[in-house]
């Protein structure tokens, strides 16, 4: 069965790193992903994390009856520069080392690539990927993308495109349903296209930054190469759940023991325990009615 996860990112400027485990077990999730934080792996540096703080978040989480569903770094390795890549390579193999250390199997992450040089980020990601691929099939921990917006590939089936290159089956997607109108808008057909390649989906709402004719968003000056999106609770948005989670029903991904559901809101920390809450329940309600439970 599915695994539902909290991001307890809008936890970070409340607690410490060791109190997440305790907090997401208290608002009623089994499972967490552990995001950048600076303590332990923090976004685009080396990780911080010592061994020694690696085992006491273990023992926290089995002292809180949590499990970690996945990993999750930000780190630059498929920068145009080779200098950052070649860092970013380096800082991979340290969280590899944490993962596995951990216990966990999964990692999702973004491609960390630029878009005016999406050729150059291409070729470097791929690069990156001959070193660390190994890596991953050594630990057996796969690898999951979000083509994040503002990336070197942001359309969700041009992403498919990219990790079907690697000719692995320990890489696939991460599906953020708060960056599917950066991803084309086309839900259905990247289903479809990615079957089982859907590891695990990030579960926030968004606004249509495309509609009122491109108007939705004004930015100064004019053609500002921004990207604009939310991470709000479901239902207060535009993201048409009805067909998210009845097009993963349909591709058994809700019946799958290796797939994570992770509540992944930033918009409200003032009320970020209510919101948890609201997630679970919610998430939970649309699995049911989609798979019939």
């Amino acid at each position: 069965m599915v695994k539902i996860a909290l991001d307890p990112t809008p936890f970070h400027h409340d607690l410490t790193l060791l109190e997440f485990p305790q907090r997401v077990r208290d608002l009623g999730y089994d499972h967490l992903q552990l995001t950048p934080h600076k303590d332990f792996i923090p976004f685009f540096r080396h990780p911080k994390a010592d061994d020694d703080l690696v085992d006491d978040f273990a023992r926290a989480c089995r002292n809180a009856g949590v499990s970690v569903a996945s990993v999750l770094p930000v780190l630059r390795w498929s920068g145009p520069s080779e200098d950052e890549r070649r860092a970013a390579v380096k800082q991979w193999k340290r969280v590899i080392e944490i993962t596995a250390r951990l216990g966990v199997d999964t990692i999702n992450t973004e491609f960390s690539g630029r878009p005016e040089l999406s050729e150059e980020s291409e070729r470097a990601f791929y690069w990156s990927m001959e070193e660390l691929l190994p890596l991953f099939e050594r630990e057996g921990i796969r690898v999951l993308i979000d083509p994040h917006p503002d990336d070197f590939v942001e359309d969700g089936l041009e992403a498919l495109r990219v990790i079907r290159g690697l000719n692995s089956p320990l890489v696939g997607m991460a599906f953020v349903a708060c960056h599917t109108f950066h991803y084309g808008d086309q839900s259905p057909a990247i289903f479809e296209a990615a079957g089982r390649r859907i590891g695990l989906l990030h579960i926030a709402d968004t606004f249509d930054h495309h509609r009122s004719h491109g108007l939705r968003y004004i930015t100064n000056p004019p053609g500002n190469p921004v990207r604009v999106h939310q991470h709000l609770p479901i239902g207060r948005g535009d993201v048409d759940w009805d067909e998210f989670f009845s097009g993963l029903a349909g591709q058994g991904f809700f019946d799958r023991d290796d797939a994570v559901v992770v509540s992944s809101v930033f918009a409200e920390d003032e009320n970020a325990d209510e919101v948890s809450r609201y997630q679970l329940g919610e998430i939970r309600r649309r699995i049911d009615a989609t798979t019939g439970q």
